[in-house]
């Protein structure tokens, strides 16, 4: 699919949904600063291409440290508040990414926005994985992404959490996107946006409905 057609629907369609949103935003955004306080938001270096990074935003979930890096796992759990654990429950907190849709940082499909490390840590899977623009959701982030997260759950140190996400999560994340990549096209997509909303109903399970009813 070509990559201006892309953007041109990724825009138009952020621009329908932060209209759409934007009472939800705003409720978000109050029920953060009130029980959590500030700020509101959370900022995170990640990369759109190699040596190209970007701010991702999203509501803020955890408390806030000092030094922070990688990905979270069992080791930083107790830092999630109980409205960020609803916010990432319902996948909220991403909403601020409409902002990153509409400056070009994002698309709404493609793979996670890696952080710098692991880029640099794997630059020839990432040269490869990132030549799509990377996206809110994607092949691997509704696949993958509850098994990710329980992995994760039972690291306890930072240091357990980095080695299971390199090893059994990376390049299994990383094959799928390459896989989606080589079939995307429009309805592709649309199907994996309304798979994110609607969760219940994964994309698989959609495939074997199909399958049944021919």
């Amino acid at each position: 699919m070509k990559r201006g057609l892309l953007r041109v629907l990724d825009f138009l369609y952020a621009i329908g949904m932060t209209v759409l949103l934007a009472p939800l935003l705003v409720y978000v955004a109050w029920r953060v600063w009130r029980e959590d306080g500030r700020p509101i938001l959370y900022k995170s270096e990640r990369m759109h291409a190699p040596g190209k990074p970007f701010q991702l935003w999203k509501f803020r979930t955890m408390t806030v440290v000092e030094t922070d890096s990688g990905v979270s796992g069992g080791d930083k759990a107790a830092r999630i508040t109980p409205t960020g654990g609803w916010l990432r429950a319902k996948r909220l907190d991403e909403l601020p990414q409409l902002w990153n849709v509409l400056r070009g940082d994002l698309g709404f499909v493609g793979p996670r926005a890696p952080l710098r490390r692991y880029v640099e840590m794997y630059p020839e899977l990432y040269a490869e994985v990132l030549k799509d623009r990377p996206g809110i959701t994607g092949m691997a982030s509704m696949v993958f992404h509850r098994t990710e997260e329980r992995l994760l759950a039972c690291t306890t140190t930072p240091e357990e959490t980095e080695a299971v996400y390199c090893t059994r999560c990376i390049p299994r994340k990383a094959r799928l996107d390459l896989l989606y990549a080589k079939r995307r096209n429009p309805c592709t997509d649309m199907r994996l946006m309304f798979a994110t909303v609607f969760r219940r109903v994964s994309m698989h399970d959609r495939e074997k409905r199909g399958q049944n009813d021919r």
